[in-house]
């Protein structure tokens, strides 16, 4: 093997054009694999780091989705809305999933956890033509839309300790009482053409829907990660955010009709229930206080229907749990989906990648992408190292015959040229991996800092690399069995040259 060895750096020598021409574009092309994953590998962490610490801890549980739908701890999310935006329900058998988790000693805090996306508005009546103003020229970040979030009043604060309060107090349980995230201000201020300060009343509406509670401003708060990509937040407690969030005693609660209600209108025919007849027993003054009609019961009693209403003061989207071992997630994770399956529960537990999913989706197509990318660039490099080690071997028919012809086996002449490979990628791959950590160091000495604040929340701050170990690996060995296997055509023509063959092209 040594004497092989040898003679494969001999060849690469006596060919130098051949050599440098394959090493070279071994070399970049290494070099912008790894480059590339590190630059995905430092968005991935840094949003990672984000969400785990401040929004979804190590292990977020929640109900099963529908098909074609996932649910996050934004809500959910789906290819096509029919008719409204679904929301995350309610957990189901709740005490039973908290009895399940109170079994291990794996948890470190937990809390149960609400959201929706809200806007918000100082108007007495929600000023939806201030969003439409062009003459504002205003930016999608500088709406005032967000998510109102509520969890346990003290749990809570101790799953997510980091959030930055300052000014005023936590919300007080029980009441409409709210933080609001310090970037509302500048939103406001924008489109409202006001300021919003301590005790101002605001007008928090669901996003999509018709859902509108009023909220009293008793604090302001920055994010705990300053560059996070996150929407602005109002926390709040969970009594003012279940109507946001549909739990509702009429959402989950299904109840027959009695007996004695009289269904009589559907057996009426069109001209019956539009003729004069229907109505005939009202009076013709309808003005509101001389009417006969009881405009207060025409509906009948309304007390079910507002109790439906209520919010339910048991009813929580999601269990947020912070693990005593962060890294052993993945293991704790799929434990507690084989006990949910085992109890019959409607529920499952995710980590943080899925809990964060609508942020996730535009990474991942960048991701899908690179690597895509990364595939066109593989196959042009290996069909030119190809093409040149076809070349390679028409130039050297003369010297593959001649050791034929002085006893070499056709076993000699393929370990020949596949070490040729082997050592010349190596070495190559070396080359790209020295030049990948130059120019990432240099780039990240720079600290580019991007001036969108979308993009600074994608990145975590400032643009910067993360090579990994397992990237440097990876990109050697994919190089090394895609140059092998390019060398596959050329070393099969060169076992085709016998000593006559050779000593004919002479």
């Amino acid at each position: 093997m040594k004497d092989i060895i040898k003679l494969a750096l001999r060849n690469l020598k006596e060919h130098k054009s051949k050599t440098l021409i394959i090493s070279m574009f071994v070399l970049f092309g290494v070099a912008i694999v790894i480059m590339g994953n590190s630059f995905i590998e430092s968005i991935s962490r840094g949003l990672e780091n984000d969400f785990r610490a401040n929004y979804t801890g190590d292990v977020v549980i929640t109900t099963v989705p529908k098909k074609g739908a996932v649910n996050d701890i934004f809500g959910v999310t789906q290819l096509v809305y029919l008719d409204e935006v679904p929301k995350v329900p309610a957990i189901a058998d709740l005490e039973r999933v908290e009895q399940i988790l109170a079994e291990t000693d794996d948890i470190k805090v937990q809390s149960k956890y609400i959201s929706a996306g809200v806007l918000l508005s100082g108007d007495e009546e929600f000023d939806a033509d201030a969003l439409d103003d062009d003459e504002k020229d205003l930016k999608s970040s500088d709406m005032p839309y967000g998510y109102i979030m509520a969890g346990e009043s003290d749990k809570y604060w101790e799953l997510f300790p980091d959030l930055k309060l300052i000014e005023g107090h936590y919300p007080t349980a029980g009441t409409n009482e709210v933080i609001v995230d310090a970037r509302f201000i500048e939103s406001f201020k924008k489109v409202y053409d006001k300021d919003l300060a301590l005790g101002d009343s605001i007008l928090i509406k669901l996003y999509y829907g018709s859902t509108l509670r009023e909220g009293k401003v008793v604090g302001f708060f920055n994010p705990a990660s300053e560059n996070t990509i996150v929407d602005k937040i109002v926390y709040c407690d969970a009594s003012l955010a279940r109507p946001f969030a549909d739990l509702t005693y009429g959402s989950s609660f299904t109840q027959e009709l009695p007996d004695n209600v009289d269904l009589s209108f559907s057996e009426m025919s069109e001209d019956e229930f539009f003729g004069d007849d229907l109505f005939g027993g009202i009076e013709e003054d309808t003005s509101v206080l001389g009417t006969t009609v009881d405009l207060d019961n025409i509906l009948g009693d309304t007390s079910m229907r507002d109790e439906l209403n209520k919010a339910d003061d048991g009813a929580w989207q999601y269990i947020l749990a912070k693990l005593k071992k962060p890294n052993a997630d993945k293991a704790y994770i799929a434990k507690l989906n084989k006990r949910f399956q085992e109890e019959g529960l409607n529920v499952h537990a995710i980590n943080w990648h899925d809990g964060a999913y609508l942020y996730l989706v535009a990474l991942n197509s960048i991701g899908n992408m690179f690597k895509i990318l990364i595939v066109i660039l593989a196959v042009v490099v290996f069909i030119i190292i190809m093409n040149t080690m076809i070349v390679s071997v028409i130039e050297r028919t003369s010297e593959i015959g001649t050791m034929r012809a002085i006893g070499a086996e056709k076993k000699f002449v393929k370990r020949l040229f596949y070490t040729e490979t082997v050592v010349l990628t190596t070495l190559s791959s070396i080359g790209g991996i020295i030049l990948a950590f130059i120019l990432m160091g240099i780039f990240n000495a720079l600290n580019i800092v991007p001036e969108s604040e979308t993009v600074r929340g994608v990145f975590g701050g400032a643009l910067h690399f993360t090579p990994t170990l397992t990237i440097i690996i990876s990109t050697m060995f994919v190089t090394l069995l895609g140059s092998i296997i390019s060398n596959a055509y050329p070393v099969k023509s060169a076992l085709k040259i016998t000593p006559i063959k050779a000593l004919s092209k002479e």
